[in-house]
């Protein structure tokens, strides 16, 4: 596949010269986030998984002091979701760097690029597939839902108004805390994973497995579908999840990346320069 944009500049060492302390200063950083509250890392990992679908900047956690104007958040944010995996027992992978911010963010880009907990399975195929991503790489980037909480309003239909493809226990242990009633509770929170909420692992696929999944568009993953083999193999080979997580989030990272002299670097995150 010859892609539209250039990935030659993309180096593990891009800033030795120029910044030879990001790497340490980032991973320094992340490490005491997640250990001062250890969602974090599923924050992390989520804020990457949009800055790579949809070309944004986010703000960071504010303990990451990185010299402005020369390592672009883009980069930050790509290291900081390696690190965050590491820090909850997931896989490492070495991250390619040199990518450049956006100099706009578009928020209908952004509502139409990105997976939303009700997207059918043939949705999040199609979705995935625009980015170059496989079905594989699909089901890989979703372990990452072994940690992280979602929010009520996201699940409240799968576990009031669904019988067929959700475990009945978990459907009404997560009813305790989102009741029917739209807009009470909207923000309550609940574990993505119930038995290991704080580890990024296997789990996740034997909550399928189970119909344990809490948002609809996880749980179709494994419907009678073509990657419930994937779920199954990851379920039952913890090792494979892992080496295919990383290699999957390295392939996101590729993206379409802004490089070269495209985009800016941000000296604010959150904002354009």
């Amino acid at each position: 596949m010859t892609l539209p944009y250039d990935l030659h500049n993309f180096s593990s060492n891009f800033y030795d010269s120029t910044c030879p302390n990001a790497l340490t200063t980032i991973r320094t950083a992340i490490r005491r986030a997640v250990s001062s509250e250890r969602r974090m890392a599923a924050s992390l990992i989520r804020l990457h998984f949009h800055d790579c679908f949809v070309q944004t900047a986010r703000n960071f956690h504010s303990s990451i002091t990185i010299q402005s104007g020369v390592v672009s958040c883009a980069d930050i944010a790509a290291v900081a979701a390696r690190d965050a995996s590491l820090a909850v027992g997931g896989p490492s992978w070495t991250v390619r760097l040199g990518r450049r911010d956006s100099t706009k963010a578009s928020r209908s880009l952004a509502d139409s690029n990105i997976p939303k907990a009700t997207n059918s399975f043939s949705e999040l195929i199609d979705m995935f597939s625009r980015k170059g991503l496989s079905e594989r790489d699909m089901v890989a980037l979703s372990g990452s839902h072994s940690i992280g909480q979602a929010r009520c309003v996201t699940f409240r239909a799968r576990i009031h108004d669904n019988s067929s493809d959700i475990d009945a226990g978990f459907a009404s242990t997560r009813r305790r805390s989102c009741p029917s009633t739209s807009g009470n509770g909207n923000n309550n929170l609940a574990p993505l994973d119930l038995v290991t909420p704080n580890s990024l692992d296997n789990n996740y696929f034997r909550n399928l497995i189970q119909r344990r999944g809490l948002l609809q568009s996880d749980q179709v993953l494994f419907s009678g579908q073509s990657t419930d083999s994937i779920v199954t193999e990851y379920s039952r080979n913890p090792s494979l999840f892992s080496s295919d997580f990383a290699a999957a989030m390295l392939r996101m990272g590729d993206v379409e990346p802004l490089t070269g002299s495209q985009g800016e670097i941000r000296r604010v995150c959150s904002v354009v320069n």
